[in-house]
């Protein structure tokens, strides 16, 4: 970490927003990563599965009132929408389920901000389908890379979520803006004024994973709200500082005190992509979850009854004992389904008793389970020294469960299944599309959405295929 103003040998932060708008517009003829068409249809599949969360029908319910014209698609309901507000609908869609991908070690959700936003501004201008991934490239990768910018080695964790910041949309502001810039057709420096703009309308609070209330599935959609409004008002001649990054009052003095990695912000831009380290989710839950649940899955696999546990002792990396495990009582009793993908001895207790898709689904988290809440009393949750070690380039944890007969059972992983270490393969991400879709979509349409999305097509031709009820 530096503090701002700061120079390395390796980049001069000074307009920093420039050097990515630059970036940003390289990725309209240059080459970016493979892989892109999955993540679009990873986040098409998850807002078609939460068409009927009620967060989401909330925020619909608030957007029809609002009016306006009709330039974009919302996911799955044939509605349509000024781009903005398409935007926002969508990103709820996207986030409210908690099974979007995650970047490490920043931990942030990029593609649920930056895919909507990105569809919205496509759809409206009509851009073709490789301007879309190529337009969403770019705004993961600058999200990623802000997010690596707050990256502190020596806490290692965030400096966003020291302070109680939600990184994901803070910087998936930023992204979102960028992407959408590039797709109304600006050059360099409206994509800088975008950014620009976009920076003074970033927030979101990470309170709600602690103590309940569901703001934070909508963290995304506003995020991607914010960053077409953002490109819209650039189009139409607002302007952003050129030191809204490093400046005495911009993004970092705002956010961090000053402290950024500059080097993670710029270095090998092009070159070295974030994005490649952005990591698909195998189950609907809270990323920090994760290591748990593989070994609960793990110990089942091998035999345990959940019938003959007695106590169950779940070592995590300390950082997360406070997103996860506490406050304790709330954590081991979770009000709601939703807190409970948040809890580290529910979703143990979920799947120790076993669930769907790639071992728990959205299904297993649609009310609260008697049986799961009844083993997850006997879950404790502590910090264990190697996970903490690892923390945050990897998600581990070790699962110790004593049985009647006086066994002391153990399991432990040192990186989560879906990391770079353990990926996702195509057919797991095929399964967990066809299980998120499944009494959304019929077949014929899920894979004609699969063959549009690998085929790159324009953003109305996806959308209107994800109307359900019609083939598009």
């Amino acid at each position: 970490m530096n503090t701002a103003p700061m120079n390395t040998a390796a980049v001069h932060p000074d307009r920093a927003v420039h050097t990515l708008a630059d970036f940003a517009v390289s990725c309209r003829d240059g080459a970016v990563p493979d892989g892109v068409p999955g993540r679009i249809l990873d986040i098409l599949g998850l807002a078609l599965a939460a068409q009927n969360d009620p967060a989401v029908r909330a925020v619909l319910a608030s957007v029809r009132r609002w009016g306006g014209t009709a330039e974009a698609t919302v996911i799955g309901t044939g509605d349509r929408l000024p781009a903005p507000a398409a935007a926002l609908v969508n990103g709820v869609m996207a986030h409210a389920l908690d099974f979007d991908d995650t970047h490490l070690p920043s931990v942030l959700h990029p593609s649920a901000s930056i895919v909507p936003a990105a569809l919205a501004a496509a759809e409206a201008t009509g851009a073709d389908g490789p301007a879309l991934v190529r337009a969403v490239a770019a705004g993961i990768e600058i999200c990623n890379r802000l997010g690596m910018a707050a990256y502190d080695r020596t806490l290692r964790n965030s400096v966003f979520f020291e302070r109680g910041l939600h990184a994901t949309s803070i910087c998936g502001t930023i992204g979102a803006a960028a992407a959408a810039t590039l797709l109304y057709g600006l050059d360099a420096a409206g994509v800088a004024h975008a950014m620009g703009i976009a920076a003074s309308m970033g927030a979101g609070l990470i309170e709600a994973n602690r103590t309940g209330g569901t703001v934070k599935k909508t963290h995304c959609g506003w995020a991607a709200h914010a960053g077409v409004s953002a490109a819209v008002f650039a189009a139409d001649g607002l302007t952003g500082p050129p030191t809204v990054l490093e400046g005495r009052f911009g993004f970092f003095a705002a956010y961090t005190d000053r402290k950024f990695d500059a080097d993670a912000l710029l270095a090998e831009l092009g070159t070295r992509w974030e994005l490649s380290r952005t990591v698909y989710k195998p189950y609907p839950t809270n990323h920090f979850t994760h290591p748990g649940i593989d070994c609960a899955l793990a110990l089942r696999a091998k035999g345990l009854d959940p019938a003959e546990v007695t106590s169950v002792e779940l070592g995590v990396a300390a950082p997360v004992l406070r997103t996860i495990a506490e406050p304790a009582a709330e954590k081991t009793r979770p009000q709601t389904a939703y807190h409970g993908k948040f809890s580290g001895p529910y979703t143990v207790a979920a799947a120790l008793l076993g669930g769907g898709g790639l071992g728990l689904s959205l299904g297993d988290f649609t009310e609260l389970r008697a049986d799961c809440l009844a083993l997850a009393a006997k879950v404790t949750c502590v910090a264990d020294e190697r996970a903490t070690e690892l923390f945050p380039a990897a998600f581990a944890a070790v699962l110790r469960v004593r049985t009647s007969s006086g066994q002391l059972l153990e399991h432990r992983v040192d990186s989560s299944r879906g990391s770079a270490e353990h990926p996702l393969t195509e057919a797991e991400l095929a399964l967990k599309f066809q299980v998120n879709t499944t009494g959304v979509l019929a077949p014929v349409q899920a894979a004609l959405l699969t063959d549009r999305a690998y085929r790159q097509s324009a953003a109305a031709r996806l959308l209107a295929t994800c109307t359900v009820g019609g083939a598009g």
